[in-house]
């Protein structure tokens, strides 16, 4: 039971206290199933990311979902994933409201513009770890960079991106195999 409310506080504390997202959340969800409790390894929990990142839905719910599950089954994921949403719909739900009686205060206003910056950098943050541990170097940070210049620029659905990479990734393994 002592996990179970373990896991529940874990995203709880990190589903509260975190602004930007889901993206936000895995250095600090990283932190403390990889580095603190040791739940999960490196590999397990980059698994865990990109499977949450290719399901449908919230990116730290699926990750709650995926971790809880790993660590305690079918109760660890619905224990996760409530302690991870529980905060989130209790804050939205208050800032719904009280927000139109404030909406164009100024403070309000400028307490909104400074935030997007602290929100870029914690969702940068994310990536660029994800990156460093999914093996991203010189060589071959160039499929990233095209792909997100397919999406952004040339308006290429993500589902033909990401199709055309996990064929590119399978030709390639193939190919690797073959080799002498």
């Amino acid at each position: 039971m002592k996990d179970f409310f373990t896991l529940f506080w874990i995203f709880a504390k990190i589903g509260t206290f975190t602004l930007g997202g889901g993206y936000a959340m895995l250095p600090l969800i990283e932190r403390e199933l990889v580095d603190k409790k040791a739940w999960l390894d490196r590999g397990e929990f980059l698994d865990c990311v990109a499977v949450a990142q290719a399901a449908p839905g919230i990116l730290a719910i699926n990750v709650a979902i995926l971790s809880g599950y790993k660590m305690k089954g079918f109760w660890g994921s619905v224990t996760a994933s409530l302690g991870a949403a529980l905060p989130s719909f209790v804050i939205i739900l208050l800032i719904a409201l009280f927000f139109r009686e404030y909406e164009h205060n100024p403070v309000v206003q400028r307490v909104f513009m400074g935030i997007r910056p602290a929100v870029v950098a914690l969702i940068a943050v994310p990536v660029f770890n994800l990156a460093k541990t999914a093996g991203i170097n010189l060589k071959t940070v160039w499929i990233p960079v095209v792909c997100a210049g397919l999406v952004w620029l040339l308006k290429v659905s993500p589902v033909y991106v990401i199709l055309a990479a996990g064929l590119g990734g399978w030709l390639y393994t193939r190919r690797q195999r073959r080799a002498p």
